[in-house]
């Protein structure tokens, strides 16, 4: 088929997520390599965004490729109840490359289904009730992940699971205290007590936190936020949940990106990374003492597709690539590139407002004066945030006429590369935004 056909086929028998079906212009894929992939009419696209933030390793990663072509010849399938030398392989894995005492896994089918389960873990372990997540934050499109969602695509499918208080970001660009950096008095932690202490310390379970938000923004916290979250945690007997479907595996430069502040989460929640997309596959990964809980009780948890063969296979086999290929350092590496580029481009477009990165993991913000931080596209359902609603659609289309895909939400640009990407593909990728950003900036005008 050729690419309207394939469009046709699945305009007029499948869903596409998070869209007004009629407005959705996709594109094709037939193959991939690297960081490029290639449309069904043979044009090639350097994929800027690692599909949705999930092929870290890259297109046609052989290592994962044989080791889920192996898996799906030998044994395709297998029970949960079952054993399997993969499944104990990836939890074995885990268990090295995850912080502290983090030792134990229980496998879900994505990263969503990680959140709901830890939501079960944190319940059952203290028999309290209550959880507390930020309010731009992303956690998975299932019930219990969208309540711990802050941001406004939980809004049209309320009431959803009971117990979830949401509390404000450290969004140190647009601080919701009104302080700067330069007179910050750090009130997104003390905030943080505040609401403990108003819902009860012996009602809450957990906080749950993105290890460094993503799509809501990617807002990289101050130094001390972990730590002293940490440190809240403990005083009250809270459990702490790091959701590091997106920030994990090498993504920011690091293994996760709690890592950076030196912090043990109780319990830590991975999707994405963990295959590199080419399986579906997702974790919940629980200290020793919340293993050590259920070694006699009753662990009232299972899926169908939990410890699936041919997604634990793709698992050792990514965590084998990201060590054997030196993927994490090389997102280092260039991490230090596409900050240096990403000033570049604010410094030469009114139109960006912020550039916020980490490793491979960055976006930038966009805005219609710098002066009043308007956004230039609004926040869905929220008419305080006023902008122009074709911001997004515009600036993905400039992006795609140049060769690129790059993901686009609201205000925001992500340009978050596969971790294999060298210093002349970033260089590419960042004078094609360049070209682009000259779109958001007629806006401006």
């Amino acid at each position: 088929m050729d690419t309207q056909q394939i469009v046709e086929l699945n305009r007029e028998y499948t869903f596409f997520t998070w869209s007004v079906q009629s407005q959705v212009q996709p594109l094709t894929a037939v193959r991939g390599e690297g960081v490029y992939f290639w449309d069904a009419d043979g044009r090639r696209y350097l994929d800027f965004s690692s599909q949705l933030m999930n092929v870290n390793a890259g297109h046609g990663n052989r290592r994962i490729i044989a080791a889920v072509q192996a898996q799906v010849a030998s044994m395709a399938y297998a029970y949960p109840g079952i054993a399997t030398e993969a499944r104990g392989r990836l939890g074995q894995l885990l268990a090295e490359v995850t912080p502290g005492d983090l030792c134990k896994t229980l496998f879900t089918t994505g990263g969503g289904e990680a959140n709901e389960n830890a939501i079960k873990f944190a319940r059952l372990y203290t028999g309290r009730h209550k959880l507390l997540a930020r309010y731009r934050s992303f956690h998975g499109a299932t019930a219990g992940a969208l309540s711990l969602t802050g941001d406004p695509y939980r809004l049209p499918v309320e009431p959803l699971i009971s117990g979830v208080v949401h509390f404000m970001d450290p969004y140190c660009y647009r601080c919701p205290f009104g302080w700067t950096p330069e007179t910050c008095h750090r009130e997104c932690i003390s905030h943080v007590e505040q609401v403990v202490e108003f819902e009860g310390p012996e009602n809450i379970a957990a906080i749950v936190l993105e290890g460094v938000t993503g799509s809501n923004g990617l807002i990289i916290p101050p130094d001390d936020y972990w730590p002293r979250i940490r440190a809240l945690c403990d005083k009250y007997g809270i459990l702490l949940v790091s959701d590091e479907v997106m920030s994990g595996f090498g993504r920011t430069g690091k293994w996760f990106g709690v890592d950076h502040w030196g912090v043990t989460p109780d319990i830590m929640t991975l999707g994405k990374g963990i295959t590199s997309g080419y399986v579906p596959l997702g974790a919940v990964v629980v200290s020793r003492a919340i293993a050590d809980y259920f070694e006699n009780r009753r662990l009232p948890m299972g899926l169908t597709y939990s410890g699936h063969p041919v997604g634990v296979a793709a698992g050792v086999a990514a965590i084998e690539a990201y060590r054997a290929e030196g993927l994490v350092e090389n997102a280092a590496r260039m991490g230090v590139v596409l900050k240096e580029g990403l000033e570049e481009l604010k410094a030469r477009h009114p139109s960006v407002g912020d550039v916020r990165s980490i490793g491979l993991f960055s976006t930038i913000e966009l805005v219609k004066d710098r002066q009043s931080k308007t956004p230039l596209a609004p926040l869905p359902g929220l008419p305080s945030n006023p902008g122009d609603a074709n911001v997004a659609p515009r600036l993905a289309a400039a992006i795609r006429e140049r060769g690129m895909h790059c993901f686009v939400k609201w205000n925001h640009l992500f340009p978050i590369p596969p971790l294999c990407i060298t210093e002349s593909e970033l260089r590419d990728g960042l004078r094609i935004l360049d070209e682009a950003l000259v779109v958001a900036d007629e806006m401006v005008r």
